[in-house]
């Protein structure tokens, strides 16, 4: 590392003004403060700082992300030997297949998005922000494993511009990027986004797995209810064997590919709440309005509304609920900040995933536009918080 540092300092001056490589000193700036912490201190006026800055912050969500992408990695392998018809398992293999392919998507992710926003700080003369580092991680994770690389190329283009760097970039955003990507793809390619197949890997990768035979539908618990006319909840697996709980806890189903497990979503909850990342307010009042309103949908459960019959607890196992709760719901720059603001948020946000996903079964998974939603009313619900804050001490100032 020393040696690193000295040759930063070395070809510095260059990239500094004045130097032959002054226009790139944004991107210089960007790949040094990545590498090192700055040594620039403020040398006038009064400041307080700690040692959670944006680059420490995006790091520690990254890290609790690794259990989901992890776990990602072998189910995604899982699923695939278990569509080939396969009856040994072995981890190894089933880990390498699962990392070689998301390994594309994770690379096209990266590589536009942070391409862009290097381009836009460069062109804008700024510092080049840490955000994308999250945003990267999070698209392939939030995606089916068959989602062709264009796509998402063209999906984290379109949220890193338009929903991002037009309102001022990392901080300013409105809605969180990840999910514009995801919803970008919904809208438009819903053939890629929503099929049967799109879950399940289908091809061999570098020798690893196999093919899989025509006609095969690999459909997520939700696609199942979703498309059952019986009111017959029968959930099965790739196999064919039903599915528990505990399979949908731990996350050995069909589903995007970081979204399946509850088990790895709550160790990186975990994770945030104990390095004080995320708010607890917004993660307990998106699982208390999910499981509310699952709830109030179960008990009026009718055969009209297939997921009207989820049990309370398989409502908030199934789909990419947990996830949005943990990484979606307690993005500081979209959601509420403030205190009562947060369990407002976070309870809507429960309240209109469950009742997107029972009450429309064109959108059987219901979190997605949920986020978005109230990312649309964080700032109104924060205004009506401090307005009665306010209202309340005239009260008492008039009073004395």
């Amino acid at each position: 590392m020393k040696a690193l540092r000295k040759y930063l300092d070395r070809i510095k001056p260059n990239f500094e003004p004045g130097g032959k490589l002054h226009a790139f000193r944004s991107v210089f700036d960007g790949f040094e403060t990545f590498l090192f912490t700055p040594r620039t201190t403020s040398r006038s006026g009064v400041h307080i700082h700690d040692s959670i800055d944006s680059k420490r912050t995006m790091i520690i969500v990254v890290l609790a992300l690794v259990p989901c992408l992890l776990f990602g990695m072998y189910n995604a392998g899982y699923q695939h030997w278990l569509a080939i018809g396969a009856t040994e398992f072995p981890f190894w293999e089933l880990v390498a297949y699962g990392c070689l392919a998301i390994l594309p998507t994770l690379v096209t992710a990266y590589a536009v998005g942070l391409g862009i926003e290097f381009i836009v700080a460069q062109w804008r003369g700024e510092e080049i922000q840490e955000g994308f580092l999250v945003s990267g991680m999070l698209i392939p994770l939030i995606c089916p494993i068959e989602t062709p690389v264009w796509m998402i190329a063209v999906a984290t283009a379109f949220a890193v511009i338009f929903a991002k760097e037009v309102f001022g970039g990392t901080g300013y955003n409105i809605f969180n990027v990840a999910l514009i990507t995801r919803a970008f793809l919904f809208f438009a390619y819903p053939a890629q986004m929503s099929g049967d197949n799109v879950f399940i890997s289908t091809e061999p990768i570098c020798g690893l797995g196999g093919t899989v035979a025509d006609g095969f539908t690999g459909a997520t618990p939700l696609g199942q209810i979703a498309s059952t006319t019986t009111g017959n909840l029968s959930i099965t697996g790739i196999n064919g064997s039903e599915i528990s709980t505990l399979d949908a806890f731990i996350g050995l189903i069909p589903g995007s590919f970081g979204e399946t497990s509850t088990l790895c979503i709550l160790i990186g909850a975990a994770i945030l709440l104990f390095s004080g990342i995320a708010s607890w307010r917004i993660i307990l009042s998106v699982f208390a309005g999910g499981a509310l309103m699952a709830w109030i949908a179960n008990t009026f459960a009718t055969p009209t509304y297939p997921a009207s019959m989820l049990s309370p607890i398989d409502q908030l196992l199934y789909g990419g609920f947990a996830f949005a709760a943990v990484f979606m719901a307690t993005d500081p720059v979209t959601g509420a900040r403030t205190n009562i603001g947060k369990y407002i948020y976070g309870f809507l946000i429960g309240v209109f995933a469950i009742l997107i996903r029972t009450y429309n079964t064109g959108y059987p998974e219901g979190a997605m536009l949920a986020v978005l939603l109230m990312n649309a009313f964080a700032p109104l619900i924060d205004y009506f918080v401090v307005q009665a804050n306010i209202r309340r001490r005239m009260r008492r100032l008039t009073h004395k």
